[in-house]
């Protein structure tokens, strides 16, 4: 993705040539001396990347990666740092962990181990002591000492969207001259059933070695097209061997170096799905071993930047939290490949489920953390989620025109993907995305093109979702194969809600689906048997959105009537979805307009506080319940349902557990009415007791609000992209 900035003149030169996708931490000027202990970093080690797998499949039972990983640029393989004392591990980084189309695996312990031998015997690596492992923005470190003034680093940054580069510098401070030969070696880390266990195979070639993947189609497991390459591309000439699953590597000269003298060894890392970038990919790995310092000094200028817009407002005491976030959402950031047309950011490379795909209402809430630091690739991941809007020309769907799919994975299921997802869509936040968006980077053009798409999707609902043509509309599920039953209908319609298994979804507390037909009978749907209040005022928000861009625009007739149903539909929330005895907003039973109190209170209650629907008297009462420690105030603030409630369950996906979208719209809806002192209270008490938060554990899909303990995905991205405006007190209604 190409950035508008100041390049290095010799790597302007190689993206001019079409050699180099834009890379992008520290200028060498201003780097440590190779091999020498590094200043400390305000923000190494944000996040804890040490670690070894024990099997090729990660995770454990429910499928999460207990090894934390760094990736950058959309690469779809990452690594992390071998853990101190495992001296098996030394002279490599840990993996690397490669994604087969869908779904995680690790390729090796450590796959490319470097080794250096002094007349005839293996110099060992701890020879000085524990070697140094850090991770800091953009990059990871190791640092050996050999012994008698010998000294090994390792750095491994990430060059393009399908390659990493690793820097190796032997730096000689001893008194007498040595000679040294490098080498390399590894071996398959293979899965342990088949098919996919005799999918990956070691091959020699003249710049290093490959590992080439046999076509496996397993659906929910492992899916490859027999194209895919990883390949280690040295820069400078060596000779390869291999031996089964494991290969040796052998630098063709040995390396004299004087007192004081010093060398470097560079490679590429590289993971390509198709056999064109492999093409494409070879001529910019030539490029990047041809300036590999370029790259480097491109590298960290860019994270430089993103840190600087991370931490922009961030309290000095917040601001590795905010780094933290950064690293989170990078290395979930995947490039365009298979069915994904533009670059997108995954929930989590960490869960297997997680690892492939992207979704829309986590897109719309992740684009706005991302503005933050790189606007460009925050428009990227909105393109990629309208890359597949419903069209009305679809052979299949047209009654679907305007809607957004839930989610889009490498493969659609004409290419076998399981998890696909058209049989719902989810919460439209997506005209508050854009316009945050361009906020963050001015560009009008990038407006005019989501403008009519934006219209289109607030159309589909309306058209779709709107049962009873009120002008209040339902969550519901799509004319699909899927949707079989009155009971998928009504699970795809939670599911739409994003909040899938809320109380106020039970069938057992009467939620149903009920059938949408337009005036010639013709089936567009099925929408619950409610309307719910987040829905609608989210819907009123995104109308409020729509106005700004169009008279940004110049559309001023278009911004009159986006206001005028921006009012409307606020009113309406305001006056028929608010309950006085509860003190709270609820859903309403479709037809008849009944408050669906008995349900209990949930999060959804407070969404109208941040878009501004509620009145003063109405929020002063919903700010009662936020604020009380029996209700939603709880250790940490804002459970999913509120701790009164006979359905709250402080595990149960979303029937208790906190999630920092729900949080940052509740603080932010505090800040709007003017409660800004509750909300920095309970902003500390949530970054003080959300477990791990603060020190160098992974930030979490959702949290118990009652222990703090961290639940679910690890590493998890919307949780990363909105505590960036809760770090830094953001209200976000711009």
């Amino acid at each position: 993705m190409k950035r508008h900035r100041q390049l290095p003149a010799a790597l302007a030169l190689l993206l001019a040539a079409g050699a180099l996708a834009a890379p992008g931490p520290v200028a060498a000027a201003d780097r440590p001396a190779p091999n020498r202990p590094a200043p400390a970093s305000p923000y190494a080690d944000v996040l804890d990347l040490r670690g070894t797998p024990e099997a090729a499949l990660p995770g454990d039972e429910d499928g999460n990666n207990a090894v934390s990983v760094f990736a950058d640029r959309g690469a779809w393989h990452a690594y992390a740092l071998p853990e101190p004392g495992d001296r098996s591990a030394y002279g490599g980084f840990t993996g690397p962990l490669y994604i087969a189309q869908e779904y995680p695996w690790w390729l090796s312990k450590s796959f490319s181990r470097m080794g250096l031998t002094e007349d005839g015997r293996r110099l060992a690596l701890d020879t000085g002591g524990t070697p140094h492992t850090t991770s800091l923005p953009g990059l990871l470190r190791q640092s050996y000492d050999l012994g008698e003034g010998l000294t090994l680093t390792l750095e491994l940054r990430f060059a393009t969207d399908r390659s990493a580069l690793v820097r190796a510098e032997v730096r000689n401070d001893g008194t007498a001259a040595r000679t040294l030969t490098a080498d390399w070696t590894g071996s398959l880390l293979r899965p342990a059933e088949q098919p996919m266990r005799d999918a990956p195979s070691l091959t020699a070639t003249g710049s290093g070695v490959g590992v080439d993947f046999g076509e496996v189609r397993e659906t929910w497991d492992y899916l490859t097209d027999g194209t895919e390459r990883f390949e280690v591309t040295h820069g400078s000439p060596v000779r390869t061997t291999v031996d089964g699953d494991a290969y040796r590597t052998e630098a063709a000269e040995p390396v004299r170096l004087a007192p004081g003298g010093s060398h470097r060894f560079d490679w590429t890392e590289s993971y390509t799905f198709t056999d064109a970038e492999r093409t494409r990919e070879a001529a910019r790995v030539r490029a990047v071993l041809a300036a590999p310092a370029s790259v480097v000094a491109e590298n960290d200028e860019r994270w430089r930047g993103y840190v600087s817009g991370v931490t922009r407002d961030v309290p000095a005491d917040r601001r590795r939290t905010a780094v933290k976030s950064l690293q989170t959402l990078v290395t979930n950031w995947r490039s365009a490949a298979g069915r994904i047309e533009h670059d997108g950011i995954t929930p989590s490379i960490s869960y297997k489920w997680f690892a492939g795909g992207v979704w829309s209402w986590d897109t719309w809430k992740q684009a706005v953390g991302t503005a933050r630091f790189d606007p460009a690739l925050a428009q990227s991941q909105i393109r990629s989620m309208f890359d597949w809007q419903i069209r009305p020309d679809s052979g299949t769907r047209p009654q679907d025109a305007g809607m957004i799919p839930d989610v889009i994975f490498y493969n659609d299921p004409e290419r076998g993907g399981g998890n696909w997802n058209e049989r719902n869509s989810k919460p439209p936040l997506a005209a508050w995305a854009v316009w945050e968006v361009y906020r963050a980077s001015g560009d009008r053009a990038f407006l005019r093109e989501l403008y009519p798409k934006l219209a289109a999707y607030q159309a589909w609902w309306y058209r779709n979702r709107d049962h009873d043509g009120n002008g209040l509309a339902e969550y519901g599920a799509t004319v699909d194969a899927a949707n079989d039953s009155a009971e998928e209908r009504r699970l795809a319609a939670a599911w739409e809600s994003g909040m899938d298994n809320a109380p106020r979804f039970d069938a057992e507390l009467g939620s149903s689906v009920v059938a949408n037909r337009d005036a010639d009978g013709t089936l567009l749907g099925w929408s619950l048997n409610q309307e719910s209040v987040d829905l609608n005022a989210y819907l009123a928000a995104d109308q409020g959105y729509l106005a700004r861009i169009a008279k940004a625009l110049g559309r001023d007739e278009d911004a009159r009537r986006w206001e005028e149903r921006s009012t409307a539909t606020h009113t309406r929330v305001r006056e028929e979805m608010y309950d006085e005895d509860s003190g709270w907003f609820h859903d309403a039973a479709l037809g008849t307009g009944k408050l669906l109190t008995e349900r209990g209170r949930g999060i959804e209650g407070a969404i109208p506080l941040w878009t501004g629907t509620a009145s003063a008297e109405q929020a002063r009462a919903v700010r009662q319940r936020l604020t009380d420690q029996g209700e939603f105030a709880t250790a940490v603030p804002f459970p999913t349902v509120s701790k009164s409630s006979p359905y709250f369950s402080p595990t149960k996906y979303w029937r208790g557990p906190v999630w920092f979208d729900q949080a940052h719209f509740a603080l932010s809806g505090l800040r709007r009415y003017g409660y800004g002192k509750d909300a920095d209270t309970l902003t500390t008490r949530l970054l003080t007791n959300a477990s791990g938060l603060t020190d160098d554990a992974p930030i979490m899909e959702n949290y118990n609000p009652l222990t703090g303990a961290p639940l679910n995905s690890p590493n998890f991205s919307w949780s990363a992209a909105l505590l960036l405006p809760v770090l830094s007190g953001d209200g976000g209604q711009e």
